[in-house]
């Protein structure tokens, strides 16, 4: 029988496995590696609404990628909650 420290190790080992990944490289190299890259995308939006966007995020001093990746994960979110995958 497993102790719940060791069950609990396991279902975060399986959760995040780029955080202990990256701690394998550290104790190989001495060197921290970035856990999470950024991704540029390419995709196609309408003119004006990216345009009032841009103005949007500029006069509230928004950065747009973030607040859409915020966008994004939201609607992850709640599609999982809904049980939607």
């Amino acid at each position: 029988m497993q102790s719940d420290n060791v069950t609990r190790a396991k279902e975060i080992i399986r959760k995040y496995p780029e955080v202990f990944e990256s701690l394998l490289e550290f104790e190989r190299t001495k060197k921290i590696p970035k856990l999470y890259y950024r991704k540029r995308i390419n995709i196609t939006i309408d003119e004006n609404i990216l345009r009032d966007f841009k103005e949007y995020c500029r006069k509230n001093n928004i950065n747009m990628s973030r607040l859409l990746e915020a966008k994004m994960l939201e609607s992850l979110k709640s599609r999982k909650a809904a049980g939607n995958n």
